[in-house]
């Protein structure tokens, strides 16, 4: 959030002035809220059980903003519902595991490891469709700014005046990778949500099937012939459910 606000801000002074009236400044902080809280229901996941699980589970924030998209008034086309249905089946097999192998320091079990995976992702799909109508009324740097000033307040300062940021010398490159990336890809989703929320929220959960095959190839961690099916699942039903609806 430090990296992403530092990225932000100056974006933001060079989009210019803009009028922020009652609406906007409540989108703007549910926005804020709904990622911060799912960023820290998926930390929380990750301590807990694989990437190539929760990955998959939490891309069902694509479905879940299509869903609220549709009951705003956009409209789906028809046999989507069928689609989602199997992305939810998916869920349920990548969540499984006949021989869960512990991870070290794990403080919860499976299924409590898919709740909050699934939590994670209902908040992350109120973020996208809420963020899809940021990007709509406003320029696209006030979609990063939210979740970037949110945990800056909540998170960041907190620990500094608590003394207890710190960051590792390894962990430096990924946090700063992951505050530009988050940055970016926020950018772009709220671009294509200008076209239509739903159809953008779905193809922004692809990433599920990219951190899938990472985790895979980079950890080498490995998974069960059910969990393959659900990754599958999953992957297949958010690239139907973007064809039908495009």
């Amino acid at each position: 959030m430090l990296v992403g606000i530092v990225i932000t801000i100056p974006l933001i002074g060079l989009a210019g002035p803009v009028s922020l009236g009652a609406r906007e400044a409540a989108l703007l902080g549910i926005a804020g809220a709904a990622n911060v809280i799912g960023i820290l229901f998926v930390l929380t996941a990750l301590r807990s059980g694989k990437v190539s699980v929760v990955g998959p589970i939490t891309s069902t924030e694509g479905a879940i903003g299509a869903v609220i998209a549709v009951i705003a008034g956009e409209q789906l086309a028809p046999g989507a519902g069928l689609v989602l249905g199997a992305i939810v089946v998916g869920v349920v097999l990548a969540a499984s595991d006949p021989h869960p192998v512990a991870i070290e320091g794990a403080r919860f079990g499976p299924i409590s490891t898919a709740l909050l995976a699934l939590a994670a992702a209902t908040c992350f799909g109120i973020n996208l469709y809420v963020s899809g109508l940021i990007g709509q009324g406003l320029q696209l740097a006030w979609t990063a700014l939210p979740a970037r000033l949110t945990g800056v307040v909540v998170i960041a300062i907190p620990l500094i005046l608590l003394r207890r940021l710190r960051l590792s010398r390894p962990a430096a490159p990924f946090v700063l990778v992951t505050g530009v990336s988050e940055v970016i890809g926020i950018a772009s989703f709220a671009f294509g949500a200008r076209e239509g929320i739903a159809i953008a929220s779905v193809m922004s959960s692809q990433f599920a099937a990219i951190a899938a095959v990472a985790a895979i190839v980079l950890l080498g961690e490995r998974l069960t012939r059910i969990q393959i099916a659900g990754v599958a699942t999953i992957s297949l039903g958010v690239t139907v459910l973007a064809a039908i609806r495009a």
